[in-house]
């Protein structure tokens, strides 16, 4: 009735009035009524208690991020609790320990910044246990296991008392949350319990909190996502445009390199650049770079390539062929590209296959018809069908106009590779196609070595297989055939096999007086001009005798004192005309094979050839 009667401090003043005069009469009575106050400071101590949860679960539901959270649960616990230091450790699967993440009222960095183990210390007792522990001095209890490393920080914090216990959710391990003191207070089971329940209020609002933050993040993500797949459509739209308006690989590289804002380079399979926009860097080595991406494939993805400045390279696949490769930098995007970025390079890429594509199946269809109309051309014996003609008239080639005929001589592995190369070097006026083992290459023009030289090229050291022996002949016109220039150009290039001059290119007049042997109409007169022309030219006009000069200097041996005999004059006479043959033939006149050719083109004016113009 006391207690239902009581209120406030009214309440108290009149029990302890009760509890004295009934003590001084009636002990029973009195020691009932202490057990009756203690019973109400208890449900009072109770009810504040709980009141304080409710108003912490209150304002932890209204935080939002986690660090504030765990700063409004550690500053509680030591309020409520009346303790010197409050802290919070939280788990760290990765390492499998606890690390200190909160504090209230520390003062020691090293404490602040302290580690424990699984097992270690109280706190590592109660993480490695799950269960509440607590000791009114730690530093001489002897259930904790002790390491240096906690014992110094703990003193260096001046701790006596320790109670910790841990935050669970769910039988998941989150962390622990401590109160302790500097002096040796012991901790009573309601501490204990009370501890318990911030620390399940704390491991409750933590998860919730992270996974809020967790929602967050991904919403973030997706809205990042839905952003980067939009612009990644925009700019699909925008390269399927240039498609379908007829572009080629150049019009994607400039409606990529003005979508992101930098340079973008091309390249094609075999690393040349087919297409470039924007101030590619000079010294950018593009197919070093492409080689190097490789060697990280991306399937598709830009790689990063350590370059001056960023460079990105994608390759270009479709059906699981390499077709080429994208290049593009000067973006300003620091290490990495958004992910709109990204997908952009991506359908770009895509977009870029499908042309390349096209386009190389176009290319094979074209040359392929270009093969197929040379062999038509080539099996004919004397002048072509009127078909064949206008099947090259079709191909983009004048059957009236002069063309040479060049055979190609390359390792096998080669060989398609120099048909690309001769295909591109004709253009929509030659014809490209194998025969027999070699390239066969009939281009407009007058010259076949000049032609030939542009395929032509040695072995080295670096590409020893890479040799390019070019047989000539020409110029003929597709109209009159071709079966005769091609023995001729087979010939040319076998004849400098056999010479060991492989690499170079020739055509049977730049072969000497092996080109009589080999020219299917051999052209004697031509090739007198071309050896002694010169020196013909200089008797014509000054009336000299150098050629006669010659044929006695060969016929003597090559004597100058015989020669100088067998043509009645001084030996001197002799020295000095073979000195103006040096000067119109050159200083190499009198080497071996030099020596043969001259000899050879006497012989043949000699025999009654036309002779060279102006020759008396």
């Amino acid at each position: 009735m006391l207690a239902d009667r009581a209120d406030g401090d009214a309440r108290d003043g009149e029990l302890d009035r009760v509890v004295a005069e009934l003590a001084a009469s009636e002990p029973e009575a009195g020691a009932l009524t202490l057990r009756v106050r203690a019973a109400m400071d208890a449900g009072r101590r109770r009810e504040s208690e709980l009141a304080a949860l409710v108003g912490i679960a209150r304002d932890l539901a209204s935080e939002s991020d986690p660090g504030s959270v765990l700063q409004a649960i550690v500053r509680r616990a030591r309020g409520l609790l009346g303790t010197d230091i409050a802290y919070l450790t939280l788990h760290d699967p990765e390492r499998g320990d606890t690390f200190m993440r909160v504090t209230s009222g520390s003062v020691s960095h090293r404490f602040q910044s302290l580690r424990l183990p699984l097992g270690a210390g109280l706190g590592g007792l109660v993480a490695a246990s799950r269960t509440p522990h607590w000791t009114g001095r730690y530093a001489g209890d002897g259930r904790y296991r002790h390491t240096e490393e906690i014992d110094t920080a703990v003193a260096e914090e001046g701790i006596v008392g320790i109670c910790g216990t841990p935050l669970l959710v769910d039988d998941e391990f989150v962390g622990v949350l401590f109160a302790a003191n500097r002096s040796a207070r012991p901790f009573t089971a309601e501490d204990v319990a009370l501890l318990g329940s911030l620390a399940a209020l704390a491991a409750v609002s933590l998860v919730q909190t992270r996974r809020l933050a967790d929602t967050a993040t991904t919403l973030r993500e997706l809205r990042g996502a839905h952003a980067a797949i939009a612009e990644a459509a925009d700019a699909h739209d925008r390269f399927a445009g240039v498609v379908l308006e007829g572009g080629d690989v150049g019009d994607i590289a400039e409606a990529l390199g003005r979508l992101l804002g930098g340079w973008v380079a091309v390249l094609d399979g075999d690393g040349a650049t087919a297409a470039a926009h924007g101030p590619v860097p000079p010294g950018l080595d593009a197919r070093a770079a492409a080689r190097r991406a490789g060697e990280r494939d991306g399937g598709g993805r830009p790689v990063p390539v350590p370059c001056a400045g960023g460079v990105w390279v994608t390759a270009v696949i479709a059906g699981g062929q390499r077709l080429g490769t994208l290049l593009l930098g000067g973006l300003g995007a620091g290490d990495a590209l958004t992910p709109g970025q990204v997908r952009t390079v991506e359908r770009a890429a895509m977009v870029t296959a499908l042309v390349q594509l096209f386009a190389q199946r176009a290319d094979e269809a074209d040359r392929s018809d270009r093969a197929d109309a040379l062999t038509e051309l080539l099996a004919a014996s004397g002048a072509p069908r009127p078909t064949t003609l206008t099947r090259l008239a079709a191909l983009g080639v004048s059957p009236r106009r002069p063309h040479v005929l060049l055979v190609c001589r390359c390792h096998p592995a080669r060989r398609r590779a120099l048909a690309r190369e001769a295909a591109a070097l004709g253009g929509r006026s030659g014809l490209v196609g194998e025969r027999d083992g070699a390239v066969v290459v009939l281009l407009p023009g007058t010259d076949p070595a000049a032609a030939g030289a542009r395929l032509a090229r040695p072995a080295s050291e670096q590409d020893p297989d890479g040799a390019v022996t070019v047989g000539g002949a020409g110029p003929l016109q597709p109209a009159d055939g071709a079966d005769a220039a091609l023995a001729e150009a087979r010939r040319s290039a076998e004849a400098l096999v056999a010479l060991d001059r492989e690499g170079e290119c020739a055509s049977a007049s730049d072969l000497g007086f092996a080109g009589l042997l080999l020219g299917e109409r051999p052209d004697v007169a031509g090739y007198v001009r071309g050896i002694l022309g010169p020196v013909a030219e200089h008797d014509a006009r000054r009336g000299s005798e150098l050629l006669r000069t010659l044929e006695a200097y060969y016929a003597a041996g090559a004597s100058p004192t015989r020669a100088a005999a067998a043509l009645h004059v001084h030996v001197n006479t002799v020295a000095q005309r073979l000195d103006r043959v040096a000067s119109l033939l050159g200083p190499r006149w009198q080497d071996p094979d030099h020596g043969l050719e001259l000899q050879l083109a006497l012989r043949l004016h000699r025999l009654g050839t036309p002779r060279p113009e102006g020759t008396p």
